[in-house]
């Protein structure tokens, strides 16, 4: 393993796990390998703040900077609530959560596991009535970065092996479809 590697794998120990991107990242681990191949700075981070900022500026023997205003502002931790009234069950806010704490199905109300949810947010855009809103919620366990991390990578362990099938079934449909002879000239 690579001595930048381990570095990452450290950097990313620290961050929150909500994978949110307000990094600029597609989550909290290639923020930490954009950081560890100093590509990116130390004080990206809205949800992990000031103290994520400082522990990451400790390991790494670096300047602590403010929270860049550009990625979002600290704020206590808040969770996703849906409105079940207005959720009409279309099931967009599903594919988004990174950690899977929104159950339901389409043309079903839909719901926030609280204890799971990370405040990412990124379920609020996709949702066409706009149900979901923040709320405040508890300040996260110790061990819950290590479970969001957990949950994270079997959603997307999920997500990549759902596509792959999807690829593989439109490869047998093409395989199977009978073939056209080009008309000659």
């Amino acid at each position: 393993m690579s001595a930048v590697t381990v570095v990452a794998e450290r950097i990313d120990a620290l961050l929150p796990q909500t994978q949110c991107a307000r990094c600029g990242y597609g989550g909290c681990r290639p923020y930490a390998a954009a950081i560890a191949a100093g590509e990116a700075p130390i004080n990206q981070c809205p949800p992990g703040g000031r103290a994520t900022i400082e522990a990451l500026a400790r390991l790494l023997g670096r300047e602590y900077l403010p929270l860049n205003p550009a990625n979002g502002v600290e704020s206590p931790p808040r969770v996703a609530w849906i409105d079940e009234e207005r959720c009409i069950g279309c099931a967009r806010c599903l594919p988004p959560c990174p950690v899977d704490a929104i159950v339901g199905a389409s043309k079903y109300l839909h719901t926030v596991i609280v204890e799971r949810c990370t405040g990412c947010e990124l379920c609020l855009a996709p949702c066409p009535v706009d149900c979901i809103e923040m709320r405040s919620g508890a300040a996260p366990a110790p061990d819950q970065a290590a479970l969001n991390r957990q949950r994270f990578e079997a959603h997307e362990e999920r997500r990549d092996r759902r596509a792959r099938e999807r690829r593989e079934q439109l490869e047998a449909i093409k395989a199977a479809a009978p073939r056209v002879a080009a008309p000659s000239s």
